[in-house]
């Protein structure tokens, strides 16, 4: 994304990469001032609320100015670099305009729309003279909010409209908000200004959780708010309430900026709890048969390479209970009222990074071979430790494993993964005695913990999926008579 700034002059802006997000955080620049770059020279890694992403220059030139330094989180379609396309030293009278200088020259007619990064999908909007003096306020915390909310709902390719994101907060309030009768309806017995609402619905259509959304949010500051204004109600008179902000013992405590795949999966997790009702059943099941033939599977020439393990298996037994139960792969769509099944499984696998938790996904897993299943999940692993993984593999998900037995604990109540129907955890896999044929023996036992989504999955569907994929774990023979 690129705006020329004068003849020989261009400004690369802060690209969208195709996600839909609003800002993304500039972790390195591999290039300084007076730098010669050449057309598709990767300049600056950054990481946005899904992944850390390299950012490519689309010319050749030498490098006028740096905008911003490592560690600044940039609104999308903010200039980054300076790049002058002539080659020549920059005089000091010709530096960059700076980002008011648009608004000092009202006259100027908008710029065309500029060429973009493949992959980007960014157009430069006709409306570069809005004004720029506009009061802070939280439309873009609430914005980057709807649009994971929105990408992990399936729905990032069509929200991700070719406009560019800092357009759309402008145009708003020019006409009537979007929304359908219902929620029309819900908005009012709420209280709520459907004007104030930040839409995630196909076209700007607000839904019934971006009504649900808005309650929640104004709940939050007010419960916020609330106990500052008791304790100012409190205080005499005569004693003005304090204006600096509350200090704290930094010896003591340690404050980390919520950003990046954190803060992503704050809004997500927060988006799902109070969007899905959700339901946890439990099963405790023993898996002996399934670690011998993990151990069988190690020895196999078709698994040479290969990594092999209990969630290999575990996915597998999970697509087969899904086959025998389609319908408990689908997602609800507000907007329209509707469920939409999914006639394919991509298999989401939540994988803890130090970035913070992400959820890639095996596409189509469904149709994979054992051995193609492994393979998926080892290449799938290894790009999350290394921090590699792509925003797309983390979109379109269906159905999550959780492999919460890593961490030595039973089990837990997971919660879904905003757009999917369910999220299986995997507890650990523990010696304990169990009955088996009559008699008292030590087994190898685990349990299984199945949330869904009570909007589409009812008790019965989703006792189903959870008993068979008990029922494959502790015969694992049944992948063959049941696939």
């Amino acid at each position: 994304m690129t705006t020329m700034t004068n003849a020989s002059v261009r400004e690369f802006k802060m690209p969208d990469v195709g996600e839909g997000l609003t800002e993304a955080e500039i972790l390195k620049w591999y290039v300084q001032p007076g730098d010669t770059v050449t057309d598709g020279q990767v300049v600056c890694e950054v990481e946005t609320a899904k992944a850390a992403v390299e950012l490519p220059i689309p010319y050749d030139g030498v490098v006028r100015a740096l905008h911003f330094p490592e560690g600044t989180t940039v609104d999308v379609g903010t200039s980054i670099i300076a790049v002058d396309v002539a080659g020549g030293a920059a005089p000091a009278e010709e530096a960059p305009a700076s980002p008011a200088a648009p608004a000092a020259e009202p006259e100027e007619k908008p710029a065309a729309r500029q060429p973009v990064l493949v992959g980007y999908g960014v157009a430069t909007s006709s409306t570069r003279r809005r004004p720029r003096k506009q009061a802070p306020d939280d439309t873009a915390g609430r914005q980057a909010a709807v649009a994971v909310q929105a990408e992990l709902n399936g729905h990032g390719a069509t929200a991700a409209a070719p406009a560019a994101p800092a357009a759309a907060p402008a145009a708003a309030p020019q006409g009537r908000p979007l929304a359908k009768p219902p929620v029309r309806k819900l908005a009012k017995d709420l209280g709520v200004d459907l004007a104030t609402v930040t839409p995630t619905g196909p076209d700007g259509v607000i839904t019934r959780e971006d009504v649900h959304a808005a309650v929640t949010t104004a709940q939050a500051q007010a419960q916020a708010q609330a106990p500052a204004q008791e304790q100012a109600a409190a205080v005499p008179a005569a004693v003005p309430a304090p204006s600096a902000p509350v200090s704290y013992d930094t010896a003591r405590e340690t404050r980390v900026p919520v950003k990046g795949v954190r803060k992503a999966t704050a809004a997500a997790m927060v988006g799902s709890a109070f969007t899905a009702p959700h339901v946890t059943e439990f099963v405790t099941v023993d898996v002996t048969r399934t670690m011998k033939l993990v151990e069988e599977l190690k020895q196999d020439k078709e698994f040479a390479g290969l990594r092999v393990n209990p969630l290999l298996l575990i996915a597998k037994a999970l697509l087969v209970a899904i086959r025998r139960n389609p319908d408990v792969n689908a997602s609800w769509d507000e907007a329209a009222q509707e469920i939409v099944v999914k006639h394919y499984v991509n298999l989401g696998i939540a994988a803890a990074t130090p970035r913070g938790l992400i959820v890639p996904n095996i596409k189509d897993a469904h149709a994979k071979t054992l051995p193609q299943l492994a393979e998926s999940l080892g290449e799938l692993v290894s790009t999350a430790r290394e921090g590699r993984t792509s925003p797309s593999a983390m979109q379109a998900g269906t159905v999550t494993i959780t492999n919460v037995g890593v961490f030595g604990v039973d089990t837990g109540t997971p919660i879904l993964n905003p757009g999917e129907s369910a999220i299986l955890a995997v507890g650990a896999i523990k010696l304990q005695p169990w009955v088996h044929k009559g008699k008292v023996k030590p087994r190898q036992v685990t349990t299984l913990a199945l949330s869904f989504d009570h909007r589409l999955v009812d008790g019965e569907l989703g006792s189903k999926v959870l008993a068979d994929v008990a029922a494959i774990l502790e015969n694992p023979k049944r992948l063959i008579t049941w696939a």
